[in-house]
């Protein structure tokens, strides 16, 4: 005979038998549905983080720097004006030719009612910039002018020990002439000139005028420390005298309005070669932007190109040279066959 089946059901189950017995059926009966247990990870370590691909630090350092984004809203401003009565500020800004601007300078004085004697001044902005070198520093610069505006004559002290170069110097418009006996007078201010010129020999005597003489201490850079004592009294008497400011300016004198125009551009012409010396012209351009002025008008813009000196390239001139002999033959060859 079988044994009879036993049938129970989950209440009368869990009520004979209490929580104490079966504890993770009790507290455990209500489970996450089966799926979810897909998606809890049986990993027990921490996943490898993916590597970054290097970045070229030519590429780095090009996407560094800002990009200039062009305003699709701005356009180029028209050139010339229609009329005589427009803005400034809507057209571009005019550029003259040098004898074009000095008769404009001279028409603005008679509107004006202005005294026509009054100095030209010229405003130079220049390109300091040296590639890879440090840029060229301030400098102070000293030419003669082909025109002479004005009737100053500039003191001018002569340092040497040679008692007989001493007189000479006196001799020829020296405001003082000496020796080391001069240091004291100068730094306590007894003397004071505009330039000090000397023999090289006393270069290494008057070391204690380094400091306050600066740009003025004689060095044979800018003529100031030569054996020709008359030489340099004849040139720094007379001489035009001209600075750099803040770093990249140059404002001075160039004649006055009455003058004739030639006069006043042969002393331009002779300003801007003598501060195009400073920089080699393999950097290319010194003088960047040119403007002109009197005393009571406005400033007008000039073409500064054909006052720039240009750089000769020997070859080319030899090329040249070549190119004119091997004509004068072929003429030769002609007249000869004639």
């Amino acid at each position: 005979m079988a044994a009879p089946v036993m049938r129970c059901c989950w209440r009368t189950v869990s009520a004979q038998c209490p929580s104490r017995i079966f504890p993770r059926i009790v507290q455990h009966s209500a489970v996450l549905p089966s799926f979810a247990s897909l998606l809890i990870s049986n990993r027990h370590y921490a996943a490898k983080k993916d590597k970054k691909p290097r970045r070229d630090p030519k590429k780095k350092a090009a996407e560094s720097e800002p990009k200039k984004r062009k305003d699709p809203y701005t356009f180029p401003l028209p050139s010339e004006p229609k009329d005589d009565v427009y803005l400034t500020w809507c057209y571009q800004r005019p550029v003259y030719e040098a004898e074009v601007a000095l008769e404009m300078l001279k028409q603005y004085q008679q509107l004006d009612f202005t005294s026509p004697k009054q100095h030209v001044h010229i405003d130079m902005t220049l390109d300091m910039a040296m590639e890879k070198k440090k840029p060229l520093e301030p400098f102070v610069g000293t030419v003669r002018l082909p025109h002479c505006f004005t009737d100053d004559i500039h003191k001018v002290v002569v340092f040497t020990a040679n008692a007989e170069q001493a007189a000479l110097a006196r001799e020829n418009g020296a405001a003082f002439a000496g020796g080391t006996e001069l240091i004291k007078p100068i730094l306590d201010g007894e003397i004071k000139a505009d330039f000090y010129v000397g023999v090289p020999t006393m270069s290494s005597k008057i070391t204690p005028l380094r400091g306050m003489l600066k740009q003025r201490f004689p060095r044979t850079r800018n003529g100031s420390l030569s054996y020709d004592i008359i030489q340099m009294l004849e040139f720094f008497k007379v001489c035009h005298e001209y600075e750099v400011e803040n770093g990249n300016l140059i404002r001075t004198p160039i004649g006055m309005l009455d003058m004739p125009n030639d006069q006043i551009v042969a002393n331009l012409d002779a300003v801007i070669k003598d501060v195009c010396k400073y920089k080699p012209l393999s950097y290319g351009p010194f003088v960047t932007h040119l403007s002109i002025c009197s005393s009571t008008s406005e400033s007008l813009d000039l073409k500064v190109e054909r006052f720039l000196p240009k750089r000769i390239v020997k070859e080319k001139v030899e090329e040249k040279v070549k190119d004119d002999d091997s004509d004068d033959d072929k003429e030769e060859e002609m007249q000869k066959s004639s």
